[in-house]
């Protein structure tokens, strides 16, 4: 008894560097992505690769650990289908058109605003309790987003990578309604391994493997804005599965047993500065300072909202899949 006990002490502060580990490798995968798609040429190429190499290195783990977790009733697998599809296929393919038009920080911050309509959604359909001040986050992330266009100049971004960002953004809400339900039967893990299975799937009917440019595998790049010494390009691909996806979601999952699923969300706020950062010093992607007052303002505004909705009990560890704003995904 004891010992069961011990293994569930929560340490706030180890759960919080969990979390920081994994917001760091997320905002770092961003900038590895931009390389790999300045190479690739093609986001849904890209996005196949990553989410179908992801899917199997998944099911090779639950192979492994829970072999019952491959057990799924239709209706199971229709809302899978749903979750892996749009939360996480399409998702990651609009991020990355996204990301291919436009900064990569304005995209996430684009897309870190999906939980104030989340809680919005919360309130006025499933009409649960929210705290009025989901309405100040909500007019400061419009605030925000406003600087970080620059809107008294126009629209001075790419429309169609602002339009992708947007849909990204949309697609990650449907993320965390359905993840809501789904996680509720499911194991962390094993909830990935189908919703990655699905989103190969999806890929796979998209565009056939059999005209994948297996070539690009070999390319050299220069990744460093300025430098001219080449990389291999195989370690960047790499990096976006086990690095960029499958470690940050288990560094997660172990994370929220410690600071729950409240915690991860405020820590998830700690992504686009890093993201920022690393784009900055690799791709020279150098924001405005009134672009960078728009991201701060957009993230308190998300911070506000997040905390707008009153949860009841303590968040458990399936929060992870639906509570994370990155492109996840």
């Amino acid at each position: 008894m004891a010992r069961h006990q011990a293994e569930h002490v929560k340490n706030p502060k180890l759960g919080y560097l969990l979390y920081l580990g994994a917001a760091t490798l997320w905002a770092v995968n961003g900038t590895v992505s931009k390389v790999v798609l300045q190479e690739v040429g093609d986001p849904l190429r890209v996005s196949q690769f990553r989410g179908t190499a992801t899917a199997l290195v998944l099911i090779v783990w639950v192979a492994a650990t829970n072999r019952n977790a491959f057990r799924i009733t239709v209706k199971e697998a229709l809302m899978l289908a749903a979750y892996g599809i749009i939360g996480v296929a399409m998702c990651q393919w609009f991020y990355f058109e996204s990301i291919s038009r436009i900064p990569i920080t304005v995209s996430l911050l684009i897309e870190f605003m999906a939980p104030i309509f989340v809680v919005l959604f919360v309130r006025f359909v499933w009409h649960q309790p929210v705290r009025s001040t989901v309405w100040i986050g909500l007019a400061l992330a419009i605030a925000g987003l406003a600087l970080v266009q620059e809107v008294w100049n126009g629209v001075t971004l790419n429309k169609v990578g602002l339009f992708f960002a947007m849909g990204s953004m949309s697609c990650l809400i449907v993320m965390y309604l359905i993840g809501d339900k789904a996680s509720q039967r499911r194991d962390p893990i094993s909830l990935l391994m189908w919703a990655f299975t699905f989103s190969a799937l999806f890929f796979g009917i998209m565009r056939s493997w059999g005209s994948f440019p297996w070539s690009s595998l070999s390319a050299t790049v220069t990744p460093f804005e300025g430098s001219h010494f080449q990389y291999p390009i195989w370690p960047f691909f790499m990096y976006m599965v086990l690095f960029g996806t499958v470690a940050p979601y288990i560094l997660v999952i172990n994370s929220i047993r410690h600071i729950g699923g409240a915690g991860a969300s405020i820590m998830g706020i700690t992504e686009p500065p890093i993201a920022a950062v690393v784009a900055w010093i690799v791709l020279g992607e150098a924001l405005s300072l009134i672009q960078i007052l728009g991201g701060i303002v957009i993230l308190a505004g998300v911070y506000i909202a997040e905390n707008a909705r009153e949860h009841s009990g303590d968040d458990n560890e399936h929060v992870v899949v639906s509570s994370e704003v990155s492109e996840a995904v």
